[in-house]
């Protein structure tokens, strides 16, 4: 077993563990501008692997890329009142330029939503402009007072996406198409992590919209993280916008639309809900590197066998790295790899030549076993399914040993607190409630059916409320 890394044990201080793992997996560094980042090669190669899956995904449900600007005139976001109010205060506006002082400002893009809009008024003429379905892959910019890598940046990278539609009924649809097709398929079966899906409370709805469905994953403190959410955005903007459509009656109409994104803080909701003392663990399907292939010693042979093998598996499907460094000890690298949390190393040493074996080390379950040489290209797809499995396995039970029902606000207040998520009858909390847990940092982090469901309005009958702190 490789030595483990100096990092600050989870169970001593979460947070330290969480800045010390980014630093030393060579993940991201802090920005020169206070609250941004620089994403270094691993951690973007993590990001590229999401974006790839999620792309898929995106536009499996039918929407297609494109690209806005990153300025947006002042004045478009003072055309949604609740909309510019929600983001007033995170706004980043430029007053100057080519040294002169602007006509009108204009606002670094924190969300496409208003300049969307400017657009689709112009593109959708009739009832056969729709559904507009549009994605785009950028960066927005919110002025963040609490920065923390990768979950709260001032600068960060994202997908948003932006529909019209002919009737509110289409537009509920695909929002919901888009929270459980796309959001909760990748988050669930490639990032592993067993997300509730939900329904926001009317005080923690998306500014401007009129219905927001989430997805909260506990992280490895208990704490909830919003991965991602979908918005019902009803007529607001195409009403500000004057975004209207021919109906086949010959009507004018309002369009009706969505929005929805993720981001990189689900880079942060992977290290917090996988990682452990050891580092990163990284699940199969998502890892940019699936397989390491070590060579232990600096011989002749042992470096041309590790370069064969790499190349067998590659041809097998798998994403395979070859570590034939000779100028860095075995152990140091055996570390490094550890803890950027690649799934399985196969280290190959001058004994492991003359027996026509490998140990394979398995970074998930942890541990390690000889295997045949010629076995490995079949046997490594099982393993990293199992390895899969197990992740997913592992964040569900987590979240169903640390959530808890109760009847109580001040027994929900104390769950949280603790570490843990409370399920709670809506209509025994209520915004009242909600008001008060807020003034002790615990919030309402969505509203669930008692099946698991996603209630079809904030007031259906049975409708419970995950309560926890959250980042």
């Amino acid at each position: 077993m490789a030595k483990a890394p100096v990092l600050t044990p989870q169970a001593e201080d979460f947070p330290r563990w969480y800045q010390d793992l980014i630093n030393k997996a060579e993940l991201a560094d802090n920005g020169p501008v206070r609250g941004t980042m620089v994403i270094r090669p691993y951690g973007y190669g993590l990001w590229e692997r999401m974006q790839r899956e999620m792309d898929l995904r995106i536009k499996d449900a039918g929407a297609s890329n494109a690209y806005f600007p990153l300025f947006i005139p002042q004045s478009y976001l003072t055309k949604e009142a609740e909309h510019v109010e929600g983001f007033a205060p995170e706004l980043a506006v430029v007053t100057h330029g080519g040294g002169k002082e602007l006509e009108e400002p204009v606002v670094v893009r924190p969300t496409s939503e208003t300049i969307v809009n400017d657009y689709f008024s112009k593109w959708v003429q009739s009832y056969r402009d729709l559904p507009l379905l549009i994605n785009q892959w950028a960066n927005v910019v919110r002025w963040e007072m609490r920065p923390r890598v990768f979950l709260r940046t001032t600068e960060f990278l994202w997908q948003e996406g932006h529909t019209a539609h002919a009737t509110f009924e289409e537009a509920r649809d695909y929002a919901a198409r888009i929270h459980r097709d796309v959001y909760a398929d990748f988050m669930v079966n490639v990032l592993a992590i067993d997300v509730v899906l939900g329904r926001k409370t009317p005080a923690e709805r998306f500014a401007g919209a009129v219905n927001t469905l989430t997805l909260e994953g506990m992280m490895g403190d208990g704490k909830a993280l919003q991965m991602g959410t979908s918005h019902e955005l009803g007529t607001n903007f195409s009403q500000a916008f004057n975004t209207t459509y021919l109906s086949k009656d010959g009507k004018r109409e309002l369009v009706w639309q969505t929005s929805w994104g993720t981001s990189t803080r689900m880079v942060g909701g992977l290290i917090m809900s996988h990682g452990d003392d050891n580092g990163l663990r990284v699940p199969p399907r998502l890892a940019p590197v699936q397989v390491v292939v070590l060579a232990i010693k600096d011989d002749e042979a042992v470096l041309a066998a590790v370069r064969g093998l790499g190349d067998r598996l590659k041809a097998a499907g798998i994403r395979v790295q070859v570590d034939d460094r000779a100028d860095v000890p075995f152990g140091r690298r055996a570390v490094d790899w550890e803890l950027k949390g690649v799934p399985v190393r196969v280290e190959v040493g001058p004994r492991d030549l003359e027996s026509g074996t490998a140990m394979l080390a398995r970074r998930i379950p942890g541990g390690k076993e000889p295997v045949a040489v010629d076995a490995l290209a079949g046997l490594l797809p099982k393993v990293l399914e199992e390895d899969q499995a197990l992740l997913l396995r592992q964040s569900r039970e987590r979240r169903e040993a640390r959530t808890t029902d109760v009847v109580a606000i001040d027994e929900a207040t104390d769950v949280a607190l603790a570490g843990g998520w409370a399920r709670i009858p809506w209509a025994d909390l209520g915004t009242d409630g909600e008001a008060s847990l807020a003034e002790r940092s615990v919030s309402v982090r969505c509203l669930v059916g008692e099946d698991g469901s996603v209630p079809d309005a904030d007031d259906a009958p049975g409708t419970l409320a995950i309560v926890a702190r959250a980042y």
